[in-house]
């Protein structure tokens, strides 16, 4: 069709009616100061700033002045009725060209002309969780998108065929955009159709125009924004690069892949770890600066710490002696920080001494990007069995289709997960088996793709049946040479709302398991207390403690090749850092060397600055659980408890905290860390503390995964008060996870457990909680934990963009 043709009018008469020339240069001023920033950033022309304000406040389209869409078609001399039906249902654009865009002006399009800029509306704009829904709801959304597409659509209710096909054929026709400023849900990309004009511009590695999406601040509107990269004449056709800014060819193949098909199966789909210049790209682009090397600081014992902190949780829960709060951030020994630190360097100089919440680099760990990388130093090019195959989408996407189409011809599940590199909450992360979808959210946020567990382990949930569940544990990095990780053996679980399916890949509660953000959501919450029988009971083979034992395992071996290599290829080993992490994980089914059928931790994170607010108020509950609040310290007292030198006969007893699992409020109450937690001050003499120069400790002691009874290298021990810090590391002799506690105050206590009875073993001997037990021969550690409720971390899905100009 060619669109009815109008002369152009000279610039002298462009100037909006009623506005003196200086009211003009003004507002020109005022927009150019407001939207200048995102203009200059997608390449726009200032010679078409003053037209382009002039069309958005009168919403002026005139493209059909310019230009006319044709519909191309190309019949085969022997095709065949059925043939032609078949090509007349295939989506636009694709394998073949149905549709062009031309010049239809006589007088053609000069790029000098300040004119020759042009607005696109857009016919549809939604987040990608939300399409589906739309699709379904919103009247005549389904149609038009049918008719844009290319997809023959009949009826006037939406069937579900049709949604799929328009679910599918929309990645070839999406554009994406995201907002710079607002909440994390309002920053999440949103995604766009071009209305059937700019839906009908074609691709050209050397293309005639260029369009970038806008969003014009006074009406709260998003438009595409086309312009010409030279001198049309009538008849020439208007395209643009579907791979903008990308120069790599191999990439640029991959990127055009939804239009033009590619076997990319001789491609290798190995991914080595990256080379060092790409870790040292991150230090650079994330402006840290490594500190010096610095001797540890030696404290009195009765040094009372300054703490400077902007999160809320430590100034409410840190109500230890050994502490205090102050306000100045220069005066602080100690900084607890939500928000990165960066300057270790200008630190380390200027005040050696000062500890922090932070290691640096640790970027490698809560990256999802890094961790990756790192990974594969356990387990090669593959990565290992504890963490799901992982692409990054940036520098690995030839690699990933390359494996992507290998399991598609082997015929195996395919699967996968979109993850932006660091944002958690589940934000901005989809499920799909769509190879067009996975290579264009490439264009939206850095992102990587793993591959989507599909044989998940599920929990039996009476009201919906068998769901997923991830679960986090809280761990504490204490230093990095040597190696020195603690897990807090309470952790915390999440469960999806439907029962689980490898369908309905959009439907947020049967596949993601972050329900706490949304009050509309049903949050179900489990204490692992009560979950690990359940468990249990579910997978009688399957004992807690062993599959505790692998999750074990596989953090110390995370942990290690994160500390394997010197900065910035590895955390850096700074004296003065200590960090608390979150790291969650699934299990899943597969395969052991034996061919029987194993549960294998799965990690999916690690996350800084975990939120730990329900695991502050779980103190809170807990302390009425167990009796006057005043008497149980919430927290983070534990990092420096006093030692035995320390507290006087007349001293008040060191108040009771929960006891482990089976215990009692009447019996001795043992103290462990819980969230946030303040970096150790006070740790046995043996590989202990360097902050503490006096005060005698009681010696560390190790709790291996025993099967047999006998002395044990804690007997010796007299009795006192316990606590307990459990440390992760490998242990040669077992060829297993073993479990190290280090006493944070007078002395430790090491639980050892199976899934019928629990025996306390520490200071005072064993003594039976469930002396009428008739399973004590075979017994494994845990470290006891609290009895608080389970805190959970989940997201609220944002609001959807609805439809505009249907």
């Amino acid at each position: 069709m060619e669109a009815e043709r109008r002369p152009e009018r000279p610039p002298a008469e462009r100037s909006s009616p009623g506005q003196t020339p200086e009211e003009g240069a003004e507002a020109l001023a005022e927009f150019a100061a407001l939207h200048g920033p995102a203009l200059r950033a997608s390449g726009v022309p200032e010679r078409y700033w003053g037209r382009l304000l002039h069309k958005l406040e009168h919403e002026v389209f005139d493209a059909g002045e310019v230009f006319g869409i044709m519909q191309v078609e190309e019949v085969e001399e022997e095709e065949d009725e059925a043939a032609r039906e078949v090509r007349k249902k295939q989506p636009n654009p694709g394998s073949e060209l149905c549709y062009k865009v031309i010049v239809t002006r006589e007088s053609g399009l000069q790029a000098a002309n300040p004119n020759s800029i042009f607005l696109i509306d857009h016919a549809w704009t939604c987040r990608v969780e939300h399409a589906r829904q739309q699709l379904q709801q919103v009247p005549g959304l389904l149609h038009r998108m049918a008719n844009l597409m290319g997809i023959e659509f009949h009826g006037e209710l939406p069937s579900a065929e049709a949604v799929a096909l328009v679910l599918e054929e929309m990645w070839k026709f999406n554009q994406t955009y995201q907002l710079a400023h607002g909440t994390a849900e309002e920053k999440m990309p949103v995604w766009y159709i071009m209305d059937e004009f700019g839906s009908r511009i074609q691709h050209a590695d050397v293309p005639s125009f260029s369009t970038a999406p806008f969003f014009y601040m006074p009406q709260q509107l998003a438009y595409t924004l086309l312009w010409p990269l030279r001198d049309l004449d009538t008849g020439e056709e208007v395209t643009r690069d579907f791979a903008h800014g990308e120069t790599d060819p191999l990439i640029r193949k991959c990127m055009l892949l939804p239009w033009a098909p590619t076997d990319m199966l001789d491609l290798s789909s190995c991914t080595p770890e990256p080379p060092a210049e790409h870790y040292q790209a991150i230090l650079e682009e994330n402006k840290e600066k490594l500190p010096l090397d610095i001797n540890p600081v030696v404290h009195p014992h009765n040094h009372i710490f300054k703490v400077y902190t902007d999160v809320q949780q430590v100034a409410s829960s840190l109500t230890h002696p050994r502490f205090t709060l102050t306000q100045s951030e220069a005066d602080a020994d100690i900084l607890f920080n939500f928000s990165h630190f960066k300057d270790y360097r200008k630190l380390s100089q200027e005040r050696p001494g000062v500890l922090l919440n932070q290691f640096p680099c640790e970027n490698l760990l809560t990256v999802k990007d890094c961790l990756a990388s790192i990974a594969r130093r356990a387990g090669g090019p593959e990565g290992p069995p504890w963490l799901p195959r992982t692409f990054n989408l940036r520098t690995e996407l030839p690699q990933f289709v390359s494996y992507f189409q290998q399991r598609e011809r082997w015929g195996e599940d395919n699967h996968w997960i979109c993850k932006p590199w660091n944002l958690a909450r589940s934000l901005d992360t989809h499920v799909t088996k769509s190879l067009h979808s996975i290579i264009r959210h490439r264009e939206s946020t850095p992102k990587v793709v793993s591959k989507y567990i599909e044989s998940p382990v599920l929990f039996l949930r009476e009201d919906v049946g068998k769901v997923k569940f991830d679960i986090r544990y809280v761990v504490l990095l204490r230093s990095v040479k040597p190696l020195r990780l603690f897990v807090y053996d309470v952790f915390w679980l999440r469960f999806s709302n439907r029962a689980f399916a490898l369908n309905d890949l959009d439907d947020y509660e049967k596949h993601f398991t972050v329900m706490n953000y949304d009050p509309d959501v049903v949050l179900k919450q489990v204490h692992c207390e009560e979950f690990i029988p359940e468990f249990e009971k579910q997978y009688p083979e399957f004992p807690w403690t062993d599959v505790q034992a692998e999750i074990f395992r596989a953090f110390t071996e995370l942990f290690q090749v994160a500390c394997a290599k010197p900065p910035p290829l590895g955390l850096c080993d700074y004296p003065s850092s200590r960090a608390m992490y979150a790291v969650d994980l699934m299990l899943k089914w597969d395969n052991g060397p034996d061919g029987k059928r194993v549960m294998q931790p799965q990690i999916l994170e690690v996350n800084f600055n975990p939120d730990c607010e329900r695991a502050c108020r779980a103190s809170g509950a807990s302390q009425e659980a167990w009796g006057s609040p005043s008497r149980i310290q919430p927290c983070v007292e534990k990092a420096a408890q006093a030692d035995p030198a320390e507290t006087s006969s007349s001293a008040a007893p060191a108040p009771p905290l929960p006891c482990g699992r089976g215990s009692h409020p009447s019996k001795k109450a043992m103290v462990q860390w819980l969230t946030p937690v303040i970096p150790t001050l006070r740790e046995a003499k043996t590989g202990g503390s360097p902050e503490v120069s006096t005060a005698e400790h009681w010696p560390c002691t190790t709790a291996k995964w025993i099967r047999s009874s006998g002395p044990q290298p804690w007997d010796h021990l007299p009795a006192q008060p316990p606590t307990i810090s459990s440390q992760v590391n490998r242990d040669p002799d077992l060829g297993s996870a073993s479990i190290q506690g280090s006493s944070l105050g007078p002395a430790s206590l090491h639980i050892r457990a199976h899934k019928a009875c629990s025996t306390r073993i520490g200071p005072a001997g064993p003594r039976p909680l469930h002396p009428t037990c008739e399973l004590c021969q075979k017994v494994l550690p845990r470290p006891a934990a609290s009895l608080s409720p389970p805190a959970t971390a989940t997201s609220q899905p944002p609001q959807s963009i609805r439809p505009r100009r249907i």
